[in-house]
């Protein structure tokens, strides 16, 4: 691999990165603003619970894009044993973190079907 792929490598895990943190950041915001004003619809609302959901999806979306950093970084620019095992620790933390967040947004794990949504008695 020639050094400019390296600095190439480096600057599209570096964008890809940041991009993650944004999403996760500005999801926190969106989340927020989202709740506050649901909750100035319906005063009755869990909105400890409308939070989590809103932002969750954000969350998500930002630790795949880490992921994804962490891949270009470890495949491309730091290819020994220690990095390949660090990159597999964040990927289970992270995985994790996602069946998690999935686990308590939508009630189901992650490969589990969805429940159908029930339409009435079959014809």
């Amino acid at each position: 691999m020639e050094i400019g792929d390296w600095k190439l490598a480096e600057l599209a895990a570096t964008i890809i990165e940041s991009l993650g943190v944004l999403a996760i950041s500005l999801g926190v915001v969106i989340a927020a603003v989202a709740t506050l004003l649901a909750r100035l619809d319906n005063p009755g609302a869990d909105t400890y619970k409308v939070f989590r959901r809103r932002m969750s999806r954000w969350l998500l979306l930002g630790l795949e894009l880490l992921i994804a950093a962490d891949v270009i970084t470890t495949v491309t620019l730091e290819i020994d044993l220690a990095s390949v095992a660090a990159l597999g620790l964040l990927v289970i933390i992270r995985t994790f973190l996602a069946w998690s967040i999935t686990m308590e947004d939508e009630g189901r794990w992650p490969w589990q079907r969805a429940p159908a949504a029930a339409t009435g008695p079959p014809a």
